[in-house]
């Protein structure tokens, strides 16, 4: 995430985290269910249309860290070393992201995010989306694209952004990572 640099996009950040921290302890306190959007706003002491302004959704409030995911996931491939070879680069950023979420402190949190389908629909589709940014910028690498078909660069894309769900829900992350990307390294480089 990027660090707001004047004082207005300072407050506006600290606002939205405001607002996230609350919905997200009121969330696992009370339940996903029983907390309405109007009480994260009166708990964070904020207007609904502020916290509106910050969050499209009930269920975006959950995953707040969405577009840090997305961003990072992209960086693995528009900031890796010159001649890196794009898995490998892929795969060291899905282990720390993998990392991240079974940490022993983000287990309530996706227990909650199992337990909720509207919370588990909202994953599925950022899931969607975050794999379509992927593809578009593998398919931008004009040295990953050469000689690979766009439907390939997105496909390895889909790969990679499941790769992260099912290795969450795996008895070992890390190794189900490494197994996962031996599948996704042997098909891009069939390609």
């Amino acid at each position: 995430m990027t660090v707001p640099t004047g004082r207005r996009e300072r407050k506006k950040a600290a606002t939205r985290q405001k607002i996230a921290d609350t919905a997200m302890r009121l969330f696992l306190e009370r339940g996903y269910d029983a907390v309405g959007i109007r009480d994260v706003a009166e708990e964070a002491d904020v207007a609904v249309t502020t916290l509106f302004s910050h969050f499209a959704s009930k269920e975006a409030l959950v995953f707040e860290r969405d577009d840090d995911f997305e961003q990072r996931v992209t960086r693995a491939v528009t900031d890796r070393a010159p001649n890196e070879p794009l898995v490998p680069a892929l795969r060291r950023e899905i282990h720390a992201l993998v990392r991240h979420c079974t940490a022993d402190s983000a287990a309530p949190v996706w227990r909650m995010i199992d337990a909720s389908p509207a919370l588990r629909k909202y994953d599925e589709s950022m899931r969607l989306r975050h794999a379509q940014t992927l593809g578009t910028a593998i398919a931008a690498d004009p040295g990953l694209s050469q000689a690979r078909s766009e439907t390939a660069c997105r496909a390895t894309a889909r790969f990679v952004i499941d790769a992260y769900a099912l290795a969450r829900e795996a008895a070992d992350p890390q190794a189900a990572v490494d197994e996962i990307f031996r599948m996704i390294e042997a098909a891009w480089e069939s390609v």
